[in-house]
């Protein structure tokens, strides 16, 4: 009795070991099959096109400047939102004043660069107002000047003579900067961007570039390049590294501008980009044995 109870109890047991077995069995040759589909499964790609577009006076300096203002636009996205919200207001007049003197809307930009629209801008070199023009370009364009005092003059001035001190600072302080009145300062920005334009032969970079070091330095570095009519990127390397940056933002402030939607909503490709597609593929088991 005793002994049919025990191999009962073993046929019992050893039938779930060969269920078991035969599970196991199905679950690896699932997994067998996936393991292959994987391996031989290869991804798929879509190319996004670059989107950027240059404004008309820069086409053919994408390629020396593209990486310039890709990483310009990511790392001051900030300081490019403030300038473009500044320059909503201002650059419209800006480009009436620069079609009088058939110059392109883009050297507008040029206003942010130097004083961010502010008219009471003072750098430290001393040059003043919207286009910070210092005191003898100002005058050689029609601006009338406010002459500067330091404190250790105007107390040597009071010493000297006190009532007449007082008399000449009243009157200085009825003077206007004309650097600090945008529509003169805008006119007299214009013609003198005008007049190295002539110089330049139309080369705005290189225009750009006369207006922050000078037109004697723009000169000397084409003379260092030896060449008969060099671009801007053939005699960068010869200007003052603050001239190079200036250019560089002159280029960029007009190119994010010029795509700012685009820009504004992190839609900008510089570049073509590579997209995986996102894999739906289903992937075919074993069938279940009957």
């Amino acid at each position: 009795m005793y002994a049919l109870k025990y191999v009962i109890a073993a046929a019992i047991v050893l039938a779930g070991f060969n269920q078991a077995l035969a599970q196991n069995n199905t679950d690896t040759t699932k997994k067998l099959l996936l393991a292959s589909a994987n391996t031989h499964h290869e991804l798929e790609y879509i190319i996004k096109d670059a989107n950027v577009t240059f404004p008309d006076i820069l086409h053919g300096n994408e390629g020396a400047s593209v990486g310039y203002v890709s990483a310009f636009s990511n790392k001051r996205r900030d300081y490019l939102m403030n300038m473009r919200a500044k320059g909503k207001k201002l650059l419209p007049q800006v480009s009436d004043i620069l079609k009088k003197y058939n110059l392109p809307q883009e050297l507008g930009v040029l206003l942010l660069l130097e004083s961010a629209g502010e008219a009471n801008a003072v750098s430290k070199s001393g040059a003043v107002g919207y286009w910070q023009f210092m005191k003898e370009p100002a005058k050689e364009y029609g601006l009338k000047c406010v002459q500067k005092v330091s404190a250790r003059e105007k107390k040597k001035m009071y010493h000297q003579n006190p009532k007449r001190a007082k008399a000449f600072f009243k009157a200085l302080a009825r003077q206007k900067d004309e650097r600090k009145n945008f529509n003169k300062s805008t006119l007299a920005a214009a013609h003198y961007l005008y007049d190295r334009s002539v110089n330049f032969n139309n080369n705005w970079l290189l225009v750009v570039a006369s207006y922050n070091c000078g037109v004697g330095n723009v000169w000397s570095a084409m003379e260092k390049s030896g060449m008969v009519n060099p671009t801007f990127w053939d005699v960068k390397k010869y200007l003052p590294a603050e001239t190079q940056a200036y250019v560089m933002n002159f280029i960029t402030l007009n190119v994010i501008f010029n795509n700012y939607d685009n820009f504004l909503n992190n839609n900008l490709s510089f570049i073509p980009l590579k997209i995986v597609v996102p894999d739906n593929t289903e992937f075919i088991s074993a069938p279940e044995a009957e």
